[in-house]
């Protein structure tokens, strides 16, 4: 048996030190300390919200895992990007139930890793370690539910195959909803978009008949629109593969409609002790009345309006967009109706 370092093995235990990045030159992790409070705060996981931290605390991936990390139940909110998924990570931030990780930068290292040639091979064993050392418990009984960056989402099946007792929720915002959050970020969404079809593009992930010179002479926003047609495919086959037991599907303006059903089938899904006392709580709370990204006030009826005002200045290149790719969805016989709804 491995003798454990007792200053590894003390990080190893307190889910405070964060497993941060990895380093496959080195086949190392990057641990941070991070209390709850700035995880709260921090929009995602990322030093672009946490700050960089000049010194973390380098370990080993063999002597990390030798030396046991706890583990609490693990559960994920895979999304499309725009759809209110960071206001989901947050609302399962509940002492004593819950702690909700938003964007761990630790897994978007392994698909850069994956990006730049590693095999499924050597990435396999890293990804489930670091899933391990993401789950330790924040509280006694508590659950950890993690939502990945989108770029993840290639990685999600393996994800759900190596945890086995994990639910999932699928999330993602109507078509024409997501082309108007694209197009309402001017260039920077339309570069975003761009990035995510290279990005997808190297993981295979799209099948729509298309050659490479094609996709140089789409739009923008058609380069968008293929983008979330390939997470949209993405989500049905995992739907499929994994079963209603385990995944569930849902959109956004089904979420915003009623966040109190939404959040109670999600806490019967992840298997969460949430009471109808604790759920009003949580939907009258700054998850859903504040901007999850900018924390100014911005209830559902602010995120209506804003989803409104993108439509209508952009309402024309929207909706050519949104009949060419749901052509493009015909033609190769992908329904744009996820199977395993929330609310089936």
């Amino acid at each position: 048996m491995m003798t454990v370092d007792p200053a590894i093995a003390r990080i190893v235990a307190d889910p405070l030190w964060f497993p941060h990045r990895f380093d496959p030159g080195h086949d190392a992790v990057h641990f941070r300390r991070i209390d709850r409070a700035a995880q709260r705060r921090a929009t995602f996981l990322t030093d672009d919200y946490l700050g960089v931290e000049p010194k973390p605390v380098v370990v080993r991936r063999a002597d990390a895992m030798a030396a046991r990390p706890p583990q609490a139940p693990l559960h994920f909110i895979f999304h499309s990007a725009y759809c209110c998924s960071t206001l989901l990570a947050r609302a399962f931030d509940v002492d004593g139930v819950a702690m909700g990780l938003k964007e761990p930068v630790v897994l978007n290292d392994l698909i850069g890793w994956q990006h730049r040639g590693g095999t499924a091979r050597q990435i396999a064993p890293v990804l489930d370690d670091a899933l391990a050392l993401l789950a330790r418990p924040f509280g006694a009984r508590e659950a950890v539910v993690i939502k990945p960056s989108n770029v993840v989402n290639g990685m999600a099946p393996a994800m759900l195959t190596m945890r086995p007792a994990a639910r999932a929720l699928l999330l993602h915002a109507p078509l024409r909803t997501y082309l108007g959050s694209i197009a309402k970020k001017g260039m920077w969404g339309r570069l975003w978009v761009r990035e995510l079809l290279v990005k997808q593009l190297r993981e295979g992930l799209h099948n729509f008949g298309f050659k490479s010179e094609d996709y140089l002479g789409q739009t923008d926003l058609q380069a968008g629109a293929i983008g979330w047609l390939a997470q949209h495919r993405l989500f049905a086959q995992m739907a499929t593969q994994f079963g209603p037991e385990r995944v569930r599907t849902l959109d956004s303006e089904t979420l915003m409609a009623d966040p109190r059903a939404a959040m109670t089938r999600l806490a019967g899904l992840f298997g969460l002790p949430l009471d109808a006392a604790a759920i009003d709580a949580i939907v009258a709370g700054p998850a859903f009345t504040r901007h999850s990204k900018f924390d100014g006030d911005f209830g559902a009826a602010a995120r209506a309006e804003e989803a409104r005002d993108a439509a209508v200045i952009h309402a024309e290149e929207i909706e050519k967009v949104a009949v060419w790719a749901e052509a493009v969805a015909a033609s190769t016989g992908m329904s744009l109706v996820l199977p395993a709804p929330l609310f089936g």
